[in-house]
């Protein structure tokens, strides 16, 4: 072989290696935003377009109130610890954050694309609880109450009580970008344009997130680890615990969204957000129609009576503020 040969091939071997390049990013007090979303929040990662970040993630709670529900101290992370002890800018919500993750390219009425290939559990425990007067029926629950609930990572089922084993589907409940500058800094708890506590139980492994861009860089955000959820979210909490993602990101300057997208192996998902659950609901629809006229070259009758005979429209949760709906679309309808 020719010096010009290795040394062309050398070249080859190092661009591959660096556009596939792996990042790690554990939550930590310098790593984190706790509580928000903000466009002239400070990055703590930069990465290009193509490259993979593997993210850890924290449970939302408390280490007191994880051991008042029974967690032994030990058991209890340090990194969790870490950051309530030292974390001091917090608000207006209550969900660790790991990022933001800053992506080289990315700009406004771009497109994140988020593949999450793997999702691991991090702890052996998730919980599950209410506060008095939250959730969906506040006006049935006036107390608080906390639940523990060990994970079997090999038989991927939640101990709910005896003789209860809830399947397990882990998924990120918050992945979201920074929100339009105007906007200032917002609450992680009810999700937006920006995607963020979604808490769709659909985004499991194997799903991809479209999420609009808002600011430059898209400053990814992670967290708010659920090991399984129904949908609607009712009594305001999943099973809650800390998880591991991996997760390729993708700058797409040929979309352009206006609201989150997903899509698994099985299906596209279109989704809608508001305070109202009616026009959240008419939002996802509207927004699986505008997927249909725009991706598949259906007039928006047809698009509109394929969404009726074809499509499921669910609940994704009810109890951050806003209110989340989304319209499953099949692909196997289509040859």
């Amino acid at each position: 072989m020719s010096r010009l040969t290795t040394t062309l091939v050398l070249l080859a071997l190092a661009a591959t290696a660096d556009a596939q390049r792996v990042h790690t990013l554990m939550p930590a007090p310098s790593t984190v935003a706790f509580g928000y979303y903000d466009a002239a929040a400070t990055p703590v990662l930069r990465v290009h377009s193509g490259d993979e970040v593997i993210v850890g993630t924290l449970i939302t709670s408390s280490p007191p109130r994880l051991e008042a529900a029974g967690i032994k101290p030990a058991n209890v992370q340090a990194s969790l610890r870490a950051i309530y002890d030292s974390v001091k800018v917090r608000g207006p919500g209550g969900h660790i954050l790991t990022g933001p993750i800053f992506v080289e390219g990315a700009d406004s009425g771009d497109v994140l694309e988020i593949r999450i290939e793997k999702i691991d559990l991090a702890i052996p425990y998730a919980y599950n609880g209410f506060g008095p007067r939250r959730g969906f029926l506040p006006e049935d629950y006036d107390y608080a109450k906390t639940k523990i609930i060990p994970l079997d990572k090999k038989r991927m089922v939640g101990q709910f009580a005896p003789g209860i084993m809830v399947p397990l589907h882990p998924f990120f409940g918050s992945i979201g970008v920074a929100p339009p500058a105007s906007m200032g800094r917002i609450s992680s708890a009810p999700p937006g344009i920006h995607a963020g506590n979604l808490d769709n139980k659909e985004l499991v492994a194997g799903t991809t997130l479209y999420i609009p861009v808002w600011a430059k860089g898209a400053l990814l955000e992670i967290g708010d680890g659920h090991a399984g959820q129904g949908n609607g979210e009712v009594d305001i909490t999943a099973m809650e615990t800390s998880l591991t993602g991996r997760f390729k990101l993708i700058v797409r300057k040929d979309l352009h969204l206006t609201m989150p997208r997903a899509e698994t192996p099985t299906h596209w998902i279109a989704m809608g957000i508001d305070s109202n659950l009616v026009v959240a609901t008419k939002q996802a629809v509207r927004e699986a129609i505008n997927f249909l006229v725009t991706t598949k070259n259906l007039s928006r009758d047809d698009a509109y009576m394929l969404t009726s005979i074809s499509s499921d429209v669910d609940i994704t949760e009810l109890v951050d503020g806003t209110v989340g709906v989304h319209v499953m679309i099949p692909k196997r309808i289509f040859k």
